[in-house]
C-alpha cells in the first residue's frame, strides 16, 4: 500500500489511513514502520497540548503511544481545500509533501506529512516530517465568515445602546477587568489581542506611547521593513495588494490604528505596567498600571501576555569614558532623523540593521559618520539574499504557508539556512569581498545557519544592505573596529593610537537586554528565575518560553517578525482559551 506509485494523493492518503489505525491501537513496533529512522515530529498543541518537537522513530513511537489514547486523532484527510500533494525539495531533500485535515477528541487540526522511500525497506514510503497542529477548539470556534456576529443586540433595538456605546463601555473597563492583560502594542500585543477577541476572551492591550503605532512611528526617519509585504500580514487583515513591497514604518504605524479600529481591539495608550504579583490561591494576577495623567489603575487579569518584543530594554555597554562624552548621547531606540545633524560629526557604535541605517541615514544628511564594530556581523544584500528565505511566500496561500512555516523542525530549518547562507555568499560575493578590504569582520552564523538563526538565538548581530555596505566600501562612511578605541572622551574616541574621532552625536546601537531582564523588574526575582531565559533555543528544539505555557501560571510570551507573531498567535490563544473553558490546567 505504502510502495510508490505515480499517484502520490493516493500513496499520501494511504500512510494517513495506516497511521490512523495504527494510533486506534498505538504500539512502538506498529508506528515503527510508518517513519524513517531519522525523522521528526512537531505537535503543536493537537496531541500533546505542547509545542515539541521529537526526533527518531524511537522517540517518536514512545511519545505517540503516551498521547494518542487520550487524543483520539481520527479523520486523516488529505484537506480538500488547501495545495495538494506534491513533489517538493525540502532542506535538500526530495520528498513528498501533502496538508491534511484531522480531528482529535476537543477540537480539529491540520498538519503536513513529507514522505520518501526508504531504500532499505524496498522504496515504502515512510515519513521524514510530520506536523499536527490544532486549529480550534470544538464547541468554541472563531466567529469567522457565516458565524459571525449578526449585531441584533445593537442594530434591532431602536431605543437601546448602539453599537458605539457597546465599543465604549467595552473599552473603558469601568465596572470590570480584562481576563487578560495584554502589555505592548505591537505586531505581537495586536496579534495575541485579535485572536482572543474572535474567542471571545476578554483581552486589554496596553502600551506606554500616546498613539497606537508608535512603537513603530517613532523608530528613525527612513526606517521600513526589510523582508516583503506578502509574508507580514497581521491575522484576519491582510494588508492590500496596492501596498509597496517594502512597508514604510509610519504607514505600518497606521495600518496599526486601523486594525485596533477595525478588529475592534480594546487598547489603553499612554499607559505602562508599573508590575504585579501572582495570587496563586486565587489563580489571577495583582497589577498597577500608570497612566499618562499619573493615574493609577489596579486590575486582576487572570493572564499576563508579555508582548515587548525579543527584549524590552536597551542595552547600554560600559565603555569606558561614556560619562565624559560632553556631545548628545543616543541609544538607537531614541535616534529619530538625521536632518538636524547636518555638517556635524558621528559616531554610530555596533554593525546591525539599526547601526547601518542609522549611519546611512545621518550620511545622507550630510554628517560625517564613523562606524564601529564591536563584533563580526553577517551583511547580506536586502534583494535577493534576504528574501531567499520567504520563497515559499511567493507562491500559495498565506494559510498554506503559513502551516509549511510551522512544519520545519529545528534541525532541518538549520540545514537549510546552511545552504541559504551559502547561496547568499555566492550572490554577494562582490560585496563581501569588498568589506573584507576595507577590514569589516564577517560571519555567517553559528555552524553557517545565517542571518535567521541569529535572530532566532540573539534577536540581531547581522544587517540586510540597502546602501551601507556600498558606502562603508568606498570609504563614504568610516569604518573603525571597537577593540582600536582606548575610551571615550569629552570630544569623541581617543583610538589606542592617541589619534582623536572628533564627534558631536554618538549612538549606541548596541541592542537590547534578554526579556527575563524586564520580568525581573516587574514581577521580581523568584518569577524571573521561575520562568528562566526567554527567547534562544537552549538545548531543545523550541523557542524557550515562547507561545506557549511557562513554569510561572498566567504569564505568556510572544515576540518575533509579523510572520511569526501571525502565526504562533493563534496557537498561544488556543492554550489560553482552553484554561479559560476548563479543558487545560494552567
Amino acid at each position: 500500500m505504502l510502495d510508490r506509485t505515480k499517484d502520490i494523493s493516493v500513496s499520501a492518503q494511504a500512510w494517513l489511513d495506516e497511521f490512523e489505525r495504527t494510533l486506534g491501537r498505538p504500539e512502538p513496533a506498529a508506528l515503527d514502520r510508518l517513519f524513517l529512522t531519522d525523522s521528526f515530529w512537531r505537535d503543536v498543541l493537537a496531541l500533546s497540548w505542547n509545542l515539541q518537537t521529537l526526533a527518531g522513530r524511537d522517540a517518536i513511537a514512545r511519545e505517540l503511544t503516551i498521547v494518542a489514547p487520550k487524543a483520539a486523532p481520527t479523520g486523516f484527510k488529505i484537506a480538500p481545500n488547501r495545495a495538494p500533494p506534491r513533489w517538493v525539495t525540502r532542506a535538500g531533500t526530495n520528498t513528498i509533501e501533502a496538508i491534511f485535515d484531522f480531528e482529535t477528541a476537543i477540537g480539529r487540526g491540520s498538519g503536513i506529512v513529507r514522505l520518501v522511500p526508504d531504500t532499505a525497506n524496498g522504496d515504502r514510503l515512510q515519513a521524514w516530517t510530520l506536523l499536527t497542529a490544532l486549529d480550534e477548539l470544538k464547541g468554541f470556534e472563531e466567529q469567522l465568515g457565516t458565524s459571525r456576529p449578526r449585531g441584533q443586540a445593537y442594530s434591532r433595538d431602536f431605543r437601546g445602546p448602539n453599537w458605539l456605546d457597546h465599543r465604549n463601555a467595552s473599552r473603558h473597563y469601568a465596572d470590570r477587568d480584562p481576563a487578560v492583560l495584554v502589555v505592548g502594542g505591537g505586531q505581537a500585543g495586536l496579534a495575541i489581542a485579535a485572536r482572543l477577541k474572535q474567542l471571545n476572551v476578554d483581552t486589554l492591550i496596553v502600551d506606554r506611547e500616546m498613539r497606537i503605532g508608535d512603537n513603530w512611528r517613532k523608530r528613525y526617519h527612513a526606517l521600513t521593513l526589510h523582508n516583503q509585504v506578502q509574508v507580514n500580514h497581521l491575522p484576519y487583515m491582510p494588508f492590500p495588494p496596492t501596498w509597496p513591497v517594502y512597508i514604510p514604518k509610519d504607514k505600518l504605524a497606521n495600518w496599526f490604528e486601523a486594525y485596533v479600529e477595525a478588529m475592534e481591539l480594546n487598547f489603553w495608550t499612554g499607559t505602562e505596567l508599573e508590575g504585579g504579583v501572582y495570587d496563586e490561591a486565587k489563580g489571577r494576577w495583582l497589577v498597577t498600571l500608570r497612566r499618562a495623567d499619573g493615574s493609577k489603575r489596579t486590575m486582576h487579569p487572570r493572564h499576563v501576555v508579555m508582548s515587548t518584543g525579543v527584549s524590552g530594554i536597551a542595552n547600554m555597554p560600559d565603555i569606558p569614558g561614556l560619562a565624559d562624552f560632553k556631545g548628545t548621547l543616543l541609544h538607537s531606540s531614541r535616534y529619530e532623523d538625521g536632518e538636524s545633524w547636518t555638517g556635524k560629526r558621528a559616531i554610530v557604535i555596533g554593525t546591525g540593521n539599526s547601526g547601518h541605517d542609522i549611519a546611512q541615514d545621518l550620511h545622507s544628511s550630510g554628517a560625517k559618520v564613523t562606524l564601529v564594530q564591536r563584533s563580526p556581523t553577517l551583511v547580506t544584500n536586502i534583494e535577493p539574499s534576504a528574501q531567499l528565505a520567504y520563497a515559499t511566500y511567493n507562491e500559495g496561500t498565506l494559510e498554506d504557508n503559513d502551516l509549511i512555516a510551522a512544519s520545519m523542525p529545528t534541525p532541518l530549518a538549520r540545514k537549510t539556512h546552511v545552504m541559504l547562507t551559502e547561496q547568499s555568499k555566492e550572490l554577494d560575493k562582490e560585496l563581501l569581498d569588498g568589506l573584507r578590504r576595507v577590514g569589516f569582520k564577517l560571519d555567517f552564523g553559528e555552524a553557517g545557519t545565517g542571518w535567521q538563526f541569529k535572530y532566532l538565538t540573539r534577536g540581531g548581530g547581522y544587517y540586510f544592505n540597502v546602501g551601507c555596505s556600498n558606502l562603508i566600501i568606498e570609504g563614504a562612511i568610516k569604518l573603525k573596529q571597537f577593540t582600536d578605541i582606548e575610551s571615550l572622551v569629552a570630544e569623541g574616541a581617543r583610538m589606542k593610537d592617541g589619534s582623536i574621532i572628533p564627534a558631536d552625536l554618538i549612538v549606541l546601537s548596541t541592542g537590547y537586554k534578554p526579556q527575563e531582564y524586564l520580568v525581573r523588574k516587574l514581577f521580581g526575582d523568584a518569577i524571573a528565575d521561575r520562568v528562566g531565559p526567554v527567547w534562544g533555543f537552549g538545548d531543545g528544539f523550541e523557542l524557550r518560553n515562547m507561545y506557549t505555557r511557562t513554569k510561572q501560571p498566567g504569564l505568556w510570551f510572544i515576540a518575533g517578525s509579523l510572520a511569526q507573531c501571525r502565526i504562533n498567535s493563534k496557537y498561544l490563544a488556543l492554550q489560553i482559551k482552553a484554561i479559560e473553558e476548563g479543558i487545560l490546567r494552567a
